[in-house]
C-alpha cells in the first residue's frame, strides 16, 4: 500500500490548476446534493471537503476528485428518511446521531475492505449490473427534481396538511411516551398516574406544533420517488401550486447548462447556471418570489460526537449496520470504478485497496461535520486530470478550494434559488443514464451470461 503521507511537488502547478478547476465543478455539485437531502445544501459541502481531502490523502488514486455523488446521495437521502421513521423522530435534528453514525460506518466498513484487500474484485461486477443501477439512479434523481421544478411546495398544500394533522398528533404523542420511557417514567408499568402526566403534556402541544409537523410529513413524503407519484397531480390541481418563476428559472438554468458548453468548455457550465441565475434572482426578484436555499450556518462547521452514543445503542445497531453495509458497498464500487476511468486516462494503475481506505477515512471525517457520505467522482477527476492534475496534491487542493469558499462565501449561499439546485441535478440525471447500454438490449442474446465488466467499458 501507498504511503499516505508522501507528497510530488514536481508537479505542482499543474495540481494547483487541476484541483482549482475541479472544486469550482464540485461546488454547486455539493450544494445541489446536500439539498436533495432532509440535511441541506451545507451537509453537501461539509462531506465535500472532508471527502475530497481525506481521500485524496489516503487513498490510492493519484488523480481521484472525490466529494458526494449522484449515487451516494440517493442513498443517503434514502437512509435520513428511513432513521427519522425508525426513531420516531420529530425532526432530522432528532435522528441525526442515528444518520451520522450510520455514515461513520459506513466509512469504517470500507476501511475495513480496503484492509482485507476487497478492492481486487471490482472487475468481477458485470456491466449490466453497474449499467442498470447508475441508469436507476439517474431516473430517480429526475423524478425527484419534478417538484422542485415545479417550484410545489408540500408544505404549502392547505388541503394536504389538514390531511396529515391526525397522523402529526399521534406521532407527537408517540414521541412523548418515547421521551418518558426513556426518563424512566413508565419503569415498566403504565399507571393511572403516568397516563395523567402524558396527557397534561400533549396538551402542552399547540394547534401550530401539530401544523409544522403535518408540513414536515407532507413535506417528507413529497420528496420520496413514491411520495412524487402519490402526489403527481397536486401542482395542477391546486391553487399556486406551480411557480412559474421557479419554473421558468430551473428551465434557464438546464438551458445555460447545455448551451454554454457548446460556447466553451473553459468554465464549468453548471457554475455558469449557479451564478448568473442566481445573481439575476437576487437583483431583478422580489424576495420570496421563488424558495431559496435560506439561512445557513457561517463559519467552520461543528464538530459532531452524540452519534457514538448512537453506535453503542443495541437498538439501533441493527438499522446503523444495515444501511452502513449499503452505503459501503456503494461507495467502494462507485470510488473504484473512476479509479480505473482515471487509470485508463493517465496510463497508470491505481491500489485499489488503499483507495478504499482512503474513501472510508474521507467518510467518517465526513460524519465528524455532519456532511454527506461521497466516493471518488468520475466527472471531477476527469476534469482534474485534463486541466493538470497528476498528483494526490491536486485532489487535495480541491477540497481547500470548497473550504474556502466555505468561509468566505457562505452567506452568499443563502439566497441561491432552489430553482437552480433542481436545474443542476436534472441535468446530472440524465447525464448518468446509460442510453448506450439501453441500445445495446436488442443485440443481446436471451440467456446469455453477459460477463462484460464496467473495467472493459471505461
Amino acid at each position: 500500500m501507498t504511503n499516505p503521507f508522501s507528497f510530488d511537488f514536481s508537479n505542482i502547478k499543474g495540481d494547483f490548476l487541476g484541483g482549482l478547476t475541479a472544486g469550482i465543478v464540485a461546488l454547486p455539485l455539493a450544494l445541489a446534493f446536500g439539498d436533495q437531502t432532509a440535511l441541506g445544501p451545507m451537509a453537501g459541502l461539509y462531506g465535500a471537503i472532508a471527502i475530497a481531502i481525506l481521500a485524496a490523502m489516503f487513498g490510492g488514486t493519484a488523480t481521484q476528485v472525490s466529494g458526494p455523488t449522484a449515487p451516494m446521495t440517493v442513498v443517503s437521502a434514502s437512509v435520513i428518511s428511513s432513521s427519522i421513521i425508525e426513531t420516531g423522530a420529530g425532526s432530522v435534528q432528532e435522528a441525526l446521531p442515528l444518520i451520522l453514525a450510520t455514515f461513520f460506518i459506513a466509512g469504517a466498513l470500507e476501511v475495513f475492505f480496503g484492509i482485507i484487500k476487497l478492492g481486487r474484485y471490482i472487475k468481477y461486477i458485470p456491466y449490466p449490473v453497474v449499467s442498470g443501477f447508475m441508469s436507476g439512479i439517474g431516473v430517480i434523481i429526475i423524478i425527484t427534481q419534478l417538484f422542485p421544478l415545479l417550484g410545489y411546495d408540500a408544505g404549502k398544500d392547505a388541503q394536504l396538511v389538514n390531511e396529515r394533522k391526525p397522523q402529526a398528533e399521534e406521532q407527537i404523542l408517540e414521541g412523548i411516551i418515547r421521551e418518558e420511557e426513556q426518563d424512566g417514567v413508565f419503569k415498566g408499568v403504565m399507571d393511572g398516574a403516568v397516563i395523567l402526566e402524558t396527557g397534561e403534556r400533549f396538551k402542552e402541544v399547540t394547534s401550530a406544533d401539530i401544523e409544522d409537523k403535518a408540513q414536515r410529513l407532507v413535506r417528507r413524503q413529497s420528496k420520496k420517488t413514491v411520495g412524487v407519484f402519490q402526489l403527481f397531480t397536486r401542482p395542477f390541481s391546486t391553487p399556486n401550486g406551480i411557480n412559474w418563476m421557479n419554473f421558468l428559472l430551473a428551465m434557464a438554468t438546464i438551458g445555460i447548462i447545455y448551451g454554454f458548453k457548446r460556447i466553451t468548455k473553459i468554465l464549468p457550465s453548471s457554475l455558469v447556471a449557479l451564478v448568473i441565475i442566481s445573481v439575476g434572482a437576487y437583483f431583478f426578484m422580489a424576495p420570496g418570489t421563488v424558495p431559496v436555499i435560506g439561512e445557513v450556518e457561517q463559519g467552520l462547521p461543528m464538530i459532531q460526537l452524540s452519534f457514538f452514543a448512537a453506535m453503542f445503542d443495541l437498538g439501533n445497531l441493527g438499522i446503523i449496520l444495515k444501511f452502513g453495509a449499503t452505503l459501503a458497498a456503494l461507495g467502494a464500487i462507485d470510488s473504484l470504478l473512476t479509479s480505473v476511468v482515471a487509470d485508463n486516462i493517465t496510463k497508470t494503475k491505481h491500489d485499489p485497496n488503499q483507495e478504499l481506505i482512503g474513501q472510508g477515512i474521507g467518510n467518517m471525517g465526513a460524519a465528524f461535520i455532519a456532511g454527506l457520505p461521497g466516493a471518488g467522482a468520475t466527472m471531477r477527476t476527469v476534469i482534474n486530470v485534463e486541466s493538470g492534475g497528476k498528483t494526490k496534491i491536486s485532489g487535495m487542493i480541491a477540497g481547500v478550494f470548497l473550504l474556502a469558499v466555505l468561509l468566505g462565501l457562505s452567506g452568499i449561499v443563502q439566497f441561491i434559488p432552489k430553482a437552480v439546485l433542481a436545474g443542476i441535478l436534472l441535468t446530472v440525471g440524465i447525464g448518468i443514464i446509460d442510453y448506450k447500454g439501453f441500445r445495446h438490449l436488442r443485440s443481446v442474446p436471451v440467456g446469455d451470461a453477459v460477463v462484460r465488466c464496467w473495467w472493459f467499458s471505461s
